[in-house]
């Protein structure tokens, strides 16, 4: 009988699909097979993933990709078959394209246990999609764990089940990331042990009632895009001030109360139905002059009389950080990041 209670295969090690073997790998039960059709993808995974393993893990060691192998934690396979036949849950991370994700089922079908977990990391795309055109109960199997960019550290994962996915697959990956650890390393933590937050789970797996395009988290961040760039494209306010108005104002208070809580505590004693009955006016006008900024895809050609917003935000954007980021303001902001979270977990802990 194997020492692990599960094994992975993860399909897909770019960003996302590094820093989600980071998180499985907290797990001392877990063990992961790892796949992606790069050529050279074992040497992006040996220089990447360092920098995302926590500290028990030793990122710091040159040789902390070959102690994982050897300790066989960590597996490199070359092909989907060798990824997915021994395993008991399979995620992908593939490029965000219906068709492709599609033809991927069809292929870990032919090869996986056909009681296996089947998850996807997808951030927009539902699992009866997915589905579509599968055989071997896979849409009964499927379900979306969407998380949060980074995955090691972020705590929410959005469960999307489709319109087949059987109630225990859902059940079995909330279970699965609300017993992740979090982070070993967080700026002054106090430890897994001994202390008040060692009941304190860090992911926080939220299970939704239906499936609607960009799931629940994505929906909130676009709306809020789509306004700033309006906002920007007609010259009210520049891109780097928006983010400034952001960041001293919403993000704070969101960060401890989140969107209902925040407007609950507005209304004072009448809680939220008094703020929506005395801002009323005010909401109305606002909701009814939120602007509208047209954004074509790929192949769709683009008419640069609508999409002129874009070149103001993109030009804006790289005048005030750059034209991308760099890995010291990275480090800087994941820094931020985890104080964030930590300051979440010593607050609700008390």
């Amino acid at each position: 009988m194997s020492e692990y209670t599960h094994h992975i295969a993860l399909l897909g090690a770019g960003t996302i699909g590094l820093s989600m073997l980071a998180l499985h790998l907290r797990r001392p039960d877990t063990k992961v097979t790892v796949f992606d059709p790069r050529p050279d993808y074992e040497v992006l995974l040996r220089a990447q993933l360092p920098a995302f393993l926590d500290s028990t893990l030793s990122p710091s060691s040159p040789n902390a990709i070959d102690a994982l192998i050897a300790s066989r934690r960590l597996t490199l396979a070359h092909s989907i078959q060798d990824a997915v036949q021994s395993t008991t849950i399979i995620q992908e991370q593939t490029p965000e394209k219906p068709d492709s994700k599609q033809a991927l089922w069809k292929e870990v079908a032919r090869f996986a246990n056909p009681e296996a977990h089947l998850w996807s990391s997808s951030s927009g795309i539902s699992a009866s999609r997915q589905a579509e055109g599968c055989e071997n109960h896979v849409a009964e199997r499927l379900v979306v764990a969407h998380p949060f960019n980074p995955p090691h550290l972020m705590p929410l994962v959005e469960i999307v089940p489709g319109l087949q996915t059987k109630t225990e697959r859902v059940e079995f990956v909330k279970r699965y990331f609300e017993t992740v650890p979090g982070p070993s390393h967080l700026p002054g933590s106090r430890g897994s042990r001994g202390s008040r937050e060692e009941n304190f789970q860090h992911y926080r797996p939220v299970i939704l009632h239906k499936e609607v395009p960009g799931f629940v988290g994505n929906r909130l961040a676009f709306a809020l895009l789509r306004e700033a760039c309006y906002l920007v494209g007609e010259g009210v306010v520049s891109a780097q001030d928006l983010d400034s108005i952001v960041m001293a104002s919403l993000g704070p208070r969101w960060a401890g109360s989140g969107v209902f809580e925040s407007y609950h505590a507005g209304g004072g004693e009448g809680g939220i139905g008094a703020f929506l009955e005395k801002l009323a006016p005010t909401m109305k006008d606002v909701w009814g002059q939120l602007g509208q900024v047209d954004i074509h895809t790929e192949g769709e050609g683009r008419d640069n009389e609508k999409e002129q917003w874009r070149d103001v935000v993109v030009r804006q954007t790289e005048e005030a950080y750059g034209p991308s980021t760099s890995e010291e303001t990275r480090l800087r902001k994941e820094v931020m990041l985890r104080g964030v979270i930590e300051m979440q977990k010593q607050c609700w802990s008390v």
